[in-house]
């Protein structure tokens, strides 16, 4: 399945399913985006188990980032979405979130969970634009730094949407 944006009858963003031959790409946002990034082998485990895994291109089929989400137990749990630094403040995140959304209603799921890093204040304000809810805290859920390992890792904001009834 595809997804697009259209302004003035031009294709700005497409969102795409992941394929094995885009983890270059996406291993280089991914490593310009996180302290401790997902490995490839992470991303071949979420496309080998069906994860719902998807690309974001821009209007120049520029690959912008992407998104990987898990459905179980009538959930959806976002396990990572990036954005390549040189393309954030644009919506492109927004957009992503939108469509995990509608696809989550959709498969008539109940709820939409993801955990984002407290100082994280822009995706929080996002997430909350969208409608989730701050339900919680996992302290030390993000692992220091690679060469810190005595240090402690960072919180995440464990936050929730509830879809149901809402399709």
């Amino acid at each position: 399945m595809s997804a697009r944006w259209r302004e003035n009858d031009r294709d700005i963003r497409q969102l795409s399913p992941m394929k094995l031959e885009q983890l270059d790409a996406v291993m280089a946002i991914e490593t310009a985006s996180h302290v401790r990034p997902w490995t490839r082998g992470n991303f071949t485990d979420a496309l080998a188990s069906g994860y719902l895994a998807d690309v974001l291109f821009d209007a120049h089929d520029s690959l912008v980032g992407y998104c990987v989400a898990a459905a179980g137990a009538g959930e959806m749990h976002l396990l990572n979405l990036s954005v390549a630094p040189a393309h954030r403040q644009r919506g492109h995140a927004s957009f992503m979130m939108r469509e995990l959304i509608s696809r989550s209603r959709a498969k008539r799921l109940e709820q939409l969970w993801l955990e984002v890093r407290v100082s994280n204040q822009g995706a929080r304000r996002l997430y909350r634009e969208l409608g989730f809810d701050e339900v919680g805290l996992r302290p030390a859920y993000y692992p220091a730094p690679a060469g810190k390992a005595k240090a402690r890792g960072e919180d995440a904001v464990l936050m929730r949407m509830a879809l149901e009834g809402m399709v």
